[in-house]
């Protein structure tokens, strides 16, 4: 049978390392896992308790394609919560996950061919879902001196019908303060652009919160997710805000794309909503993560990194090691049984020369998997 020009998209390296991790593991190895974005904790104990009172006494079927009501309006709170910003529910939609938001905010925005900017490095997985709806990613290498984040500057003769910007960002963890933000969003609106801003990462900061493109302007498109923050990445539930007079579009589409997110996941998601002692438990783990790998990777000769303002993620610049990340991610996998994430997920034209690391998992596993890091680059020269 024939494919489609569309489907020949690159894949998401970091799943092939995930994957070979685990036939490492299944072959009997004790693999620490730094390479995916993914919390080492479960959905709270709440979003659990809820899902097991429902399938109780509820048949869990199809919700409305925008999501339950109860829902949105809780999601709408959390804006005045975060950000004292008053957002009416009717703009929130619920979605299968952050991708199934980026899929339906991509086709509700964009028309074939059209060109959106974003920053590089960044998530592979945009350009990739833009690449298969025929939209052209137009990737702007960033500058290190801007903390890998969109600069206006970049932005001179380049011809885009929308912009997307992510802060935190993966894989940096920089973020965006206000006024550069509202820099972007100005750039774009005065060009007729649509912004859209991915978000996933809100609640996961370290010196400062996090600006919502929301307490700036109405008209743009907000995506995030329960994966990252809520711990409920296999949950696949996120949501999406929107302008008033693009919701209905993005209700089609979603009736007939998806029906509804999972009916089960959005009742989760309700519950985690309010486990609010137990997230902020979660972030002193990252918080004590961070610690551990702002310290401990330089003395395992990883010396060439920013402390990230949110996320969990660490950035490291590894060109002065090899300029070919992929291979040096298999060794490290293969020799220290530490997964890893090739900067050229990220970043096709200088990710030879980065390796992201996650520390979302547990602190005993940071603590382990810096110290077989230690140990791989002094058995190479690395260090002394």
């Amino acid at each position: 049978m024939r494919n489609s020009s569309r489907g020949a998209v690159d894949p998401f390296i970091v799943m092939d390392v995930m994957d070979a991790a685990r036939r490492a593991e299944e072959a009997g190895r004790h693999i620490i896992h730094m390479e995916v974005g993914q919390p080492g904790t479960p959905a709270p104990v709440r979003a659990r308790d809820a899902v097991a009172d429902a399938m109780r006494d509820d048949p869990l079927g199809y919700t409305v394609a925008l999501g339950l009501p109860a829902l949105r309006r809780r999601i709408a709170r959390l804006y005045g919560d975060w950000y004292n910003v008053d957002l009416d529910p009717a703009r929130v939609v619920v979605t299968p996950g952050s991708s199934g938001g980026f899929i339906l905010a991509f086709s509700a925005l964009f028309d074939g061919g059209d060109r959106i900017a974003l920053g590089a490095p960044g998530y592979p997985s945009y350009r990739q879902i833009m690449k298969s709806l025929d939209l052209v990613p137009v990737e702007i290498q960033t500058r290190a001196e801007a903390r890998y984040q969109l600069e206006p500057s970049d932005l001179t003769g380049v011809d885009y019908e929308g912009m997307m910007v992510a802060s935190p960002a993966n894989p940096t963890g920089t973020m965006l303060g206000k006024a550069a933000l509202s820099d972007l969003i100005d750039a774009a609106q005065a060009r007729g652009a649509a912004f859209l801003s991915d978000e996933i990462y809100h609640g996961i900061e370290y010196e400062q919160k996090a600006v919502t493109a929301l307490q700036i302007s109405d008209d743009v498109c907000v995506i995030n997710s329960f994966s990252k923050f809520f711990s409920m990445t296999g949950w696949r539930v996120g949501w999406l805000v929107l302008p008033e007079n693009s919701v209905r579009q993005v209700e089609r589409l979603a009736q007939n794309m998806f029906i509804c997110a999972p009916h089960v996941s959005q009742v989760a998601a309700l519950a985690a909503m309010e486990a609010t002692e137990e997230l902020n438990l979660n972030m002193e783990i990252y918080r004590e993560n961070r610690r551990l790998m702002i310290d401990g990777l330089p003395k395992a000769g990883f010396d060439r990194i920013a402390p990230p303002d949110g996320a969990f993620y660490v950035y490291a610049d590894i060109s002065h090691i090899t300029t070919d990340s992929r291979d040096f991610a298999r060794a490290i996998l293969d020799e220290a049984g530490v997964a890893v994430t090739p900067g050229l997920d990220f970043d096709p034209m200088r990710g030879g020369g980065t390796v992201r690391f996650s520390y979302a998992r547990s602190t005993k596993d940071i603590v382990e998997g810096l110290e077989r890091l230690q140990v791989f680059m002094r058995k190479h020269g690395h260090i002394d």
